[in-house]
Parts: structure tokens; C-alpha cells; sequence
């Protein structure tokens, strides 16, 4: 079991970024292992913020993540083999099938029958 939590804090242009926070106050700087694919992902940073126990964790998004399908970036504390996060990417005809893809889908349906019917209402006065 780690003794870091992980906390999101964004995500912008290319980078993901999160609070690492330590259980103890006194705790070393944690060593972040971070995968796409079971191989690792280079260039990230890990920095320390201010208060003690806390750190910046920086993840650019590696060039092969982004593409279609579903992807999922993990996060693990490499000293305790734990997982902390992961973040997941999703993009192309994986969309196809996402709730919120059908939401779209349905709500234009919706507008569609629901101009027929007025226009139904209309002509049958």
C-alpha cells in the first residue's frame, strides 16, 4: 500500500497534472512510475509545492496515446507497486458507442419528431 494519494488537479494542452500528498509530513519525494500500455512514459516531472508532504505530478500525453480508440495512462507508486490514478483519453469511432454520443443522437430525434407532431397538430385542425 502506497502512503501518497493522488489527486487530479487538470488537464491542459497535452499535460496532465495532479497533487501527490503524503500520509506523513517527513515523507521522501515519491517515486512515480507512469505507463501507457504497460511501457513506460518519459518526462515526467514530479516537483515540490511549498507545504511539506506535497508534490506537483506533471504527465505530458505521449504522442502514441493519442489516436483512436480508448487509452488509459496508469499511475503507480513505483517503490510500493501501487496504483495511485489513471486517466483515460478517449477519441475516433470509440466515440461512436459513448452515452454521451447517443444522448446527441436521441436528442435529435426528439427535435425531429417533435416537428412532426406539430406539424401534425397543424394540419389536422
Amino acid at each position: 500500500m502506497s502512503g501518497y494519494t493522488l489527486t487530479k488537479t487538470r488537464f491542459r494542452e497535452g499535460t496532465w497534472e495532479g497533487l501527490l500528498t503524503a500520509e506523513r509530513a517527513d515523507a521522501p519525494t515519491p517515486e512515480i512510475a507512469v505507463s501507457l500500455d504497460g511501457k513506460p512514459v518519459g518526462a515526467v516531472r514530479v516537483s515540490a509545492l511549498g507545504g511539506t508532504g506535497q508534490w506537483l505530478l506533471e504527465i505530458p500525453v505521449p504522442v502514441e496515446a493519442i489516436g483512436d480508440g480508448v487509452q488509459t495512462i496508469l499511475v503507480t507508486d513505483a517503490n510500493a507497486d501501487a496504483t495511485l490514478g489513471a486517466f483515460t483519453m478517449i477519441a475516433g469511432d470509440a466515440l461512436a458507442e459513448d452515452i454521451r454520443a447517443e444522448m446527441e443522437l436521441l436528442r435529435a430525434e426528439l427535435d425531429m419528431l417533435k416537428r412532426a407532431f406539430r406539424r401534425h397538430c397543424i394540419e389536422t385542425r
